[in-house]
């Protein structure tokens, strides 16, 4: 396996494309490549920028944005915007992989990916397709057509030339998510180490419904000792559930909301059950965790793909699926109630979940990538 190789990785838009681009990275620097053979290409209006450079790693940005999925006159008004500057950021990218000369071409999907891949199919760059979730985003069922592999988060992914990895997590975070005992992790944030603790989170901006949810179940409960809630609000909806954790302060319940958690491996590893989305990374890091869940679909997702990620954990018995227009505080008392009263079926779902982990993606993406760019040397 060579590690004088020169590798391209580009995509972004959102961190679900962007750190697992990172995770594969730093799995190259590990496996031997020098640091700065590895570039990444991306857009300019995605958070790639940071994530990127935070992580010590060189970055070309490109114009351009997602197509909107409408005939409005604004949506067709700025797809048409979109459109040109994905011209330019075509000619842009075609200059990039000319200069750089990458022996792969890595592709994460999403709008920031197009350019770059297109760049390397046409002048005969070897394409590994590195997708997240479990139905392909649309860049990379183009790409995936004209790629040498495709390196696929679940057994049903629907990519040609797949080989089964799992969804990259970075190496500090499955070191982070493992390290923990329960007490300690409980300890870190404040929770009574005799509670049963639910952990509830939506992503950076939140779920309004799982939010509503779990405030009105937390009132419903307000009398039980029994029970601590770990809310991670989100900061689109914060300014609304706030003053929650002060109306229940002196209820017996131990509820408590947060706009942002920067401790979510501690928070993995300190509660019993997490009710949460089913993004890619999410469901990669359940299983990494062995936390059981409740998973709640974001009904929007493009091809149902949220849905999609939770069936190897769902099929495997570590996590219930609710649909969200199914979600509200007494569906939610209702499975929850003989769930958290059987610990033995939990520590079975725990060992359901992990038994779906995939913690060496990173590594194994990484090895992909290398024994393509050994082929091509």
């Amino acid at each position: 396996m060579r590690t004088d190789v020169d590798i391209v990785i580009t995509g972004g838009g959102t961190a679900g494309h962007t750190n697992p681009g990172i995770a594969v990275a730093q799995a190259l620097v590990e496996a031997g490549v020098d640091r700065d053979r590895i570039h990444f290409i991306g857009g300019e209006r995605g958070n790639e920028a940071t994530l990127v450079a935070d992580a010590g790693f060189s970055i070309d940005l490109l114009p351009g944005r997602g197509l909107r999925r409408s005939l409005a006159p604004d949506a067709l008004a700025q797809n048409a915007q979109s459109v040109l500057a994905l011209l330019r950021g075509i000619g842009l990218a075609f200059g990039i992989v000319r200069r750089r000369k990458p022996d792969v071409i890595m592709c994460l999907g999403g709008y920031a990916a197009f350019a770059a891949t297109l760049a390397g199919v046409v002048t005969r760059r070897p394409v590994v397709i590195s997708e997240q979730n479990a139905r392909a985003s649309a860049v990379n069922r183009v790409f995936g057509r004209f790629a040498t592999a495709s390196a696929l988060p679940y057994p049903d992914t629907d990519l040609p030339k797949g080989v089964l990895t799992g969804n990259p997590i970075r190496s500090s975070m499955v070191e982070a998510v493992t390290r923990y005992d329960r007490a300690s992790a409980r300890a870190e944030l404040g929770l009574d180490g005799d509670r049963t603790v639910l952990g509830v989170w939506a992503g950076s901006l939140g779920a309004t419904r799982i939010n509503r949810a779990t405030v009105e179940l937390a009132r419903s409960w307000r009398d039980r000792s029994d029970i601590a809630i770990h809310h991670v609000v989100g900061t689109r909806d914060w300014d609304d559930f706030e003053s929650v954790a002060t109306e229940l302060a002196d209820d017996a319940i131990d509820y408590r909301a947060v706009a942002y958690e920067n401790r979510m491996p501690a928070l993995q590893a300190a509660a019993d059950l997490a009710i949460c989305r089913c993004g890619a990374s999410t469901t990669a890091e359940l299983a990494v965790a062995g936390l059981p869940a409740v998973l709640v679909p974001l009904p929007i997702a493009p091809r149902d793909h949220q849905r999609a990620n939770a069936r190897e954990l769902v099929e495997a018995g570590g996590a219930i699926l609710i649909g969200d227009a199914e979600l509200d505080a007494a569906r939610l008392e209702a499975e929850l109630t003989p769930l958290l009263a059987d610990p033995e079926r939990l520590e079975t779902m725990s060992s359901a979940a992990a038994s779906v982990a995939r913690p060496a993606a990173a590594a194994d993406v990484a090895t992909l990538i290398l024994d393509v760019a050994g082929e091509r040397r």
